[in-house]
């Protein structure tokens, strides 16, 4: 049988922004158009990144960046991501950096997202990561910290991607979103994300561990870890949107005790029993999330806001405070689901976190 040739990782959308606006202010700042920059990860670590084509033209630079997604099926793979860069001498704001979003980036205009309505789709890693590669920049030119900068990020033909994303219904409008918590995209098959899940809950068990704890992903984790802070690195298992699947192989394993660690939205997709908690289940989600939230509370107010919502996230702005009832009736139906796939003779525990990571349920606590 022929081996199956090893995928290969890309970079996200926002690394290519902020590749985009360092190549930009580089050249604003006198120096020769780069081939290439490299730009510092969220992780710390650096990755060099071609550059596709700069110019100046009346003091302002842009540089563009083709965005590679490697190997994942990414509509935004090969898309063209600039950055406009342009400098003040502003006496208040010296130092400063604006970031903006231009052509083909598309803008807020629901609740609910990561960043405020009517804001530019440009998540908050990739506006650090931006920030950082400009702030280097300006670390090599001595006087320029004197400067108000402004980075504009623009995607060519932004407008026509986003048709084949759901940006339409979340509310974001004119463009693609800049993306990427980790700089990185690491493109897995399902058969391959699967035989890594087996393969982390085997090693688990294999080092002694009676106890499993499940994220869906890198943030979910690391608040895992800063909660069970005892606990080794082997017993958390990161397992993406494979909810089922995971459950029945920690089962199997025979662990004592198997903990769900999971933000609110992911809560609710695995409280209505979904196998496999993908965003496209997002407003059956919130269908269902209302009715819970009406026998919870009896308020057909609240039934109604949430029924309305854009997404969980806003959801949780509405519930956590006045009624935590809601978010502990999700979780305890996420401990049912995750009940039914484990089978009756597997202990089963859970963590609701908030998106800063606090706790908001604890299964162990009620």
């Amino acid at each position: 049988m022929k081996p199956r040739r090893k995928l290969r990782s890309g970079f996200t959308t926002g690394t290519a922004a902020a590749a985009s606006a360092k190549a930009a202010l580089m050249l604003l700042m006198g120096s020769k158009a780069p081939d290439s920059v490299h730009v510092t990860l969220p992780g710390g670590e650096k990755l060099k990144i071609p550059v596709n084509w700069c110019r100046l033209v009346d003091g302002k630079a842009e540089c563009t960046v083709v965005k590679d997604a490697g190997d994942d099926p990414d509509v935004t793979n090969r898309a063209i991501i600039g950055a406009r860069v342009w400098m003040t001498d502003g006496i208040q704001d010296s130092g400063h950096i604006s970031i903006q979003g231009g052509e083909g980036v598309g803008v807020i205009t629901k609740p609910g997202l990561e960043v405020n309505v009517g804001e530019p789709a440009i998540n908050p890693v990739p506006r650090r990561m931006i920030r950082a590669a400009a702030m280097e920049v300006m670390g090599s030119f001595p006087g320029s910290e004197s400067k108000h900068v402004f980075v504009e990020i623009f995607v060519r033909e932004g407008e026509k991607l986003a048709e084949k994303t759901l940006n339409a219904r979340l509310g974001i409008v004119g463009g693609i979103s800049i993306l990427g918590t980790t700089g990185i995209v690491r493109p897995l098959s399902h058969d391959a994300y699967k035989a890594t899940i087996r393969a982390a809950v085997s090693v688990a068990k294999a080092t002694g561990l009676s106890k499993i704890i499940l994220t869906t992903g890198r943030r979910s984790e690391r608040f895992a870890q800063a909660f069970w802070h005892k606990s080794p690195e082997e017993a958390f298992v990161q397992i993406g949107d494979y909810f089922k699947f995971s459950i029945e192989a920690s089962a199997r394993q025979g662990f004592e005790k198997i903990v769900l660690a999971v933000f609110f939205g992911k809560a609710v997709k695995m409280a209505q029993g979904v196998p496999h908690t993908h965003a496209a289940k997002a407003r059956m989600s919130l269908e269902r999330l209302a009715g819970w939230a009406l026998k919870a509370t009896n308020e057909r107010g609240l039934a109604k806001l949430i029924r309305n919502a854009n997404t969980a996230r806003q959801v949780l702005g509405l519930v956590r405070h006045e009624h935590p009832a809601v978010v502990s009736a999700v979780g305890k139906r996420m401990l049912g689901s995750a009940r039914d796939f484990a089978g009756p003779h597997s202990r089963v525990g859970g963590v609701i976190f908030d998106y800063d990571g606090q706790v908001l349920f604890n299964s162990m606590n009620s």
